[in-house]
């Protein structure tokens, strides 16, 4: 039998709070059937949902907490005010205390990292986490990071980010060596500004063994797949995230808007159904929901606080993912590698 994973849900986060949140752990539960749940809320709120859903119930502990933190919070008052005693922070702390190996939250975003940074601290060797999302591609999945926890980095952020969006390719995708491509204006090595110029050419020396460095990609490779991790600084990643997103959606309206305009093409529609099924299929954001916040001691994703359940049993799903196949191991590993390499091509240029 499959060893039992736990992880920590933060109940009050969202826009729907603890509804999306247990009939998520339900959805997931299904497909995980050796899943276990430390669930952290407002008693009177999450008990009269638990009780609808037994399955969950019956694997879960839940804990009261008086404190919610809001989604329109800052993250200093989120902290002055949730430190200890929220279920945001208390589904984090469920980490440090070994009582859960994965928390997953779709709580306001700047708090959570905030409050996952201060509980939980950096892995060695990182300087700031990264927010990293998996992105539909033609060719299949990528890894892109950052998509908004950092806004301005140097190149030395660029390549931790290279290193963890590595990482977590392998313990997603099962890719071997995943190609790394650093996002630019252009693909020629003269463009761009000098953090990025300067990370492309730290990455090329290195030539670690983990890794294969593929060079600058543009914004059209996101979606084609060039590569299959895309490094980005955090104020340009969320943009595209953003406008990823919202030309899904506006694709979808557009089809939508045709298929029934006229009677010709309500009929074209009958006999294109399945074809359109499996394009909506594709699109839906609910099957990719969950970012993961790489560089910490311990697993935290990051769900979209609109997502439903079935977006939010996707997000429990990722972190049961990275946290079987090693996720952490895999970044400390390859951070001590490179820290090695750069020590070694340092020696040699004095």
């Amino acid at each position: 039998m499959t060893q039992e994973l736990t992880i920590s849900l933060d109940a009050m986060g969202g826009d729907y709070g603890p509804e999306t949140v247990i009939s998520g752990a339900d959805i997931a539960l299904v497909r995980r059937p050796n899943l276990r749940f430390e669930i952290y809320g407002e008693e009177d709120v999450i008990l009269q949902v638990l009780n609808r859903f037994p399955k969950v119930k019956a694997v879960s502990n839940f804990h009261h907490c008086e404190v919610s933190i809001a989604m329109d919070d800052k993250p200093s008052k989120a902290l002055r005010s949730g430190r200890y005693k929220s279920g945001m922070w208390r589904s984090i702390e469920a980490i440090k205390k070994q009582e859960a190996s994965v928390c997953v939250s779709a709580g306001n975003t700047g708090a959570l990292m905030a409050m996952s940074k201060f509980c939980l601290r950096t892995l060695p060797n990182i300087s700031r986490p990264a927010m990293a999302a998996i992105w539909p591609t033609l060719s299949g999945e990528s890894v892109v990071l950052d998509v908004g926890a950092n806004v301005g980095v140097e190149a030395d952020q660029l390549i931790e980010f290279a290193v963890m969006g590595s990482a977590m390719s392998r313990a997603l995708m099962d890719f071997d060596r995943p190609s790394i491509g650093l996002l630019n204006i252009g693909v020629e090595e003269v463009k761009g500004v000098e953090a990025v110029k300067e990370a492309g050419r730290l990455l090329r020396e290195a030539n670690m063994q983990n890794m294969k460095y593929h060079g600058f990609v543009e914004g059209d490779d996101l979606g084609k797949g060039t590569v299959d991790v895309v490094v980005i600084e955090g104020f340009a990643g969320n943009i595209a995230l953003k406008t990823a997103e919202g030309t899904a959606k506006q694709i979808g309206e557009y089809l939508r808007a045709a298929m029934s305009r006229t009677l010709l093409a309500k009929i074209g529609y009958i006999f294109a159904k399945s074809a359109f099924e499996q394009l909506r299929e594709k699109m839906d954001p609910r099957k990719i929901n969950g970012a993961v916040l790489l560089g910490l001691n311990g697993v935290v994703i990051k769900s979209h606080g609109g997502t439903d359940g079935e977006g939010f049993a996707s997000a429990i799903e990722l972190g049961y993912d990275m946290a079987v196949n090693g996720l952490l191991t895999k970044i400390e590993v390859d951070l001590n590698e490179f820290a090695d390499i750069r020590n070694r091509l340092e020696q040699d240029s004095e």
